[in-house]
């Protein structure tokens, strides 16, 4: 028997595709369960989306309650990735973030004003990117959450002070700190292999506060512990400045693709773009969008840079940024 699912149905499935906390996965699917029709062609939908949000309060509950044994965080991905901020005390990493962000993370001039994890979205161009600020790591306190949260994260942020002629040590004691845990920093530009028994993380340095006096020397000294190849960002969070050169970089070190979808005969909608890795396929395209698209697709039509506008791809075609993207079945 079919469904006969009503269009909006399929708008609110699409909202589904793109929720990243667990909160808006549970409402987005009770609202699918309300407007599913109630006959014996949905009853297995029905009873998908019970199955799902039934085992999504199961998996939150489980997380408050290891929360109640120690301290322990758990920071829901959003956007198109999720990149922490590490470093040692006041090297301006709540700063950083606030001027990255519309966040107001508390601020002061002590050690450890950060005591739990605080995420806050950036804006880059028609995406959102998610920052999260973690506790100073110091060579007596690094929290097994905070290690935790650092091999979840998609990318880290090194931030360095620049004001401090101690800048260079305190990477070296920071990195060797990780690694006691089994985490490497390693440049973004790294290819890592999935066998790595450590948990490398592709990352970034910010020297922060390039403001300040002596931070051209300063920044000299802390580039000569790095390794050549790891990128350094010379910015002052209270100046706002070399920001837009980071934000940048932040979305090339998350290796995602945005992809934009279109019904034909008509204009794309560039204000929500789908988010892929990089490497993936028109055929995870497909199953983004609907398991129906997966299943009979014939082929795509697609728009974008360095392409004949409209052109015919095939299922293998690897999905490049900015593609529109027309799925005909």
């Amino acid at each position: 028997m079919p469904a006969n699912l009503p269009p909006q149905y399929f708008e609110k499935e699409k909202e589904l595709k793109t929720a990243r906390t667990t909160e808006d996965k549970i409402a987005i699917m009770e609202e699918l369960l309300s407007i599913i029709p109630k006959h014996k062609g949905t009853e297995k939908l029905q009873a998908l989306y019970k199955t799902k949000i039934a085992k999504l309060r199961s998996q939150s509950q489980k997380k408050i309650a290891t929360a109640r044994h120690g301290p322990s965080f758990y920071i829901d991905r959003a956007g198109a990735g999720q990149i922490v901020f590490v470093g040692p005390p006041n090297t301006g990493k709540s700063s950083l973030i606030k001027a990255l962000t519309n966040a107001i993370p508390e601020i002061g001039n002590y050690p450890f004003t950060t005591h739990s994890p605080s995420p806050a979205m950036m804006k880059y161009e028609n995406i959102q990117i998610q920052l999260v600020d973690l506790p100073p790591i110091t060579p007596d306190y690094l929290e097994p959450w905070q290690a935790e949260l650092i091999k979840s994260a998609d990318s880290v942020l090194a931030v360095m002070d620049l004001g401090s002629q101690d800048a260079a040590k305190d990477f070296q004691v920071l990195t060797g700190k990780l690694k006691e845990r089994h985490i490497e920093l390693v440049p973004a530009s790294t290819e890592i292999s999935p066998d790595k028994k450590s948990f490398w993380k592709r990352s970034l340095v910010a020297a922060n506060k390039n403001d300040m006096p002596d931070a051209e020397l300063n920044l000299l000294l802390l580039k000569d512990v790095l390794d050549t190849d790891f990128e350094v960002f010379p910015v002052s969070a209270l100046q706002e400045k070399g920001l837009d050169k980071l934000k940048r970089r932040f979305f090339s070190v998350l290796n995602v693709v945005r992809v934009y979808s279109k019904m034909p005969g008509k204009k794309a909608e560039k204000s929500d773009p789908f988010i892929f890795r990089k490497g993936e396929t028109l055929m995870d395209m497909a199953k983004t969008v609907h398991k129906d698209f997966a299943q009979k697709l014939k082929f795509a039509r697609i728009w974008g840079t360095e392409k004949y506008q409209g052109q015919k791809v095939n299922h293998d075609y690897i999905l490049q940024d900015e593609d529109i993207i027309e799925l005909h079945i």
